[in-house]
């Protein structure tokens, strides 16, 4: 609770903020998804190595976690506006060159363009700026920008089935590259005003306050966040990436694959907004430590499912679950440390939650290259899950210590 002698800076004002960016965001991050969608058909012309176009999304998500960090100082030094726009021009590049086909281009348009310049330039720094527009909803404002990539899987692959199924995927990534531009670069113009400026109240566990948090050494409970957000982000990647080749595998059709990530992603997205409401009122590590218990109970649900009503059913709870992990550590690093130091430590959170889904997205794709089927995967993201679990205890016991101290 902010003190009565502070104004909170929300206003009608910053829920159109967080409105656009969510909207920018749940554009720019279409733009991977077709990758995934037409990942057997990429893989088709490379023998049939599913780990290829798999680790092309890999680069993305490493590629946007740097490249989170470095446009993060750029926004923080001209703004965000800049950064947005100019990461938008990026993306487009990235699908143009992706478009040239595998290996090579496809690794580079993803990895350097697509990720590094382009989603690196909007992800991250939106965290930063969004969060600055509140103090009393944080949490549900986080939620909601952080649902970008959500409500883009949710919406995308359907669309991108059929449009590949028709033009092919080369011209579907030229044709996306040109509506991301059209919409994103007028939306970020327009709207991304600086944010407000005002002095606000120290929280007693803010590192300002101390020179530990939660009585251990600021970093050590950083790397601690580290590990959490990274553990948590590989196994959230293997269904993901993969469900609709493995939808395939099964016998159903690619367009019934992507309807399932669609059902999937798109409970992530609602069910995010609700995790956001309960952040707000327990606190992100709290929040972090249900998310993580949601999403090992649903990796269990994908090992023993087959069957196409099943999958779907196992699908949305299973988006429903892990949703509000990644919010809810960005939201714990605003409770634990003060906000200037928030420019390096969101999007260095950010990164270890790239690499997460990379990493994760392709292991998956290794381990069924080298079993020729995807239950070694989703065990092995069950294993990573419940260190996950370990990890977030860890810090959810030593805040109640505290707390109670």
């Amino acid at each position: 609770m902010l003190q009565s002698t502070f104004s909170s800076v929300e206003t009608r004002r910053s829920w159109v903020v967080a409105s656009v960016a969510l909207l920018i965001m749940g554009i720019a991050f279409g733009a991977p998804w077709i990758t995934l969608v037409a990942l057997k058909d990429i893989a088709a012309e490379v023998r049939g190595e599913r780990s290829i176009p798999a680790f092309a999304s890999a680069l993305m998500w490493m590629g946007s976690g740097v490249g989170g960090i470095l446009m993060g100082r750029i926004a923080e030094r001209i703004g965000i506006r800049f950064t947005v726009i100019f990461g938008a021009l990026m993306v487009a590049i990235g699908l143009a060159l992706s478009s040239l086909g595998p290996t090579l281009p496809l690794y580079i348009g993803h990895g350097l363009f697509m990720g590094l310049i382009g989603i690196g330039g909007i992800n991250a720094p939106f965290y930063v700026y969004v969060s600055r527009w509140f103090d009393r909803r944080r949490g549900s404002a986080l939620a909601l920008i952080s649902s970008g990539a959500y409500l883009a899987g949710a919406l995308w692959p359907p669309i991108f089935a059929r449009l590949i199924a028709y033009a092919g995927w080369r011209h579907a990534m030229l044709y996306y590259a040109a509506f991301e531009l059209v919409l994103i670069v007028p939306a970020a113009a327009l709207v991304l005003a600086p944010p407000p400026q005002q002095e606000r109240p120290p929280r007693k566990h803010e590192a300002g306050v101390s020179k530990s948090v939660l009585g251990w050494p600021p970093n050590l409970v950083f790397a601690l966040q580290m590990v959490a957000i990274f553990t948590c982000c590989l196994p959230m990647a293997m269904p993901q990436t993969h469900l609709v080749a493995f939808c395939s595998d099964l016998g159903i059709s690619a367009a019934h694959g992507a309807a399932m990530l669609s059902v999937l992603l798109g409970a992530a997205f609602f069910s995010r907004q609700l995790w956001g409401v309960i952040s707000d009122r327990i606190g992100g590590l709290y929040t972090m430590l249900a998310g993580s218990a949601c999403q090992a109970v649903g990796m269990v649900a994908f090992l023993l499912t087959q069957d196409e009503v099943g999958l779907f059913t196992v699908a949305g709870l299973f988006g429903a679950g892990f949703s509000g992990l990644v919010p809810a550590n960005v939201l714990t690093s605003r409770e634990l440390f003060p906000v200037e130091e928030a420019y390096w430590r969101m999007p260095t959170l950010l990164l270890c939650s790239g690499w997460g889904m990379a990493t994760g997205g392709w292991l998956a794709g290794l381990l069924y290259d080298h079993f020729g089927y995807y239950a070694p995967a989703f065990a092995a993201g069950l294993a990573v899950n419940l260190l996950n679990f370990a990890f977030i205890s860890t810090l959810a016991l030593r805040r109640r210590h505290v707390d109670g101290a």
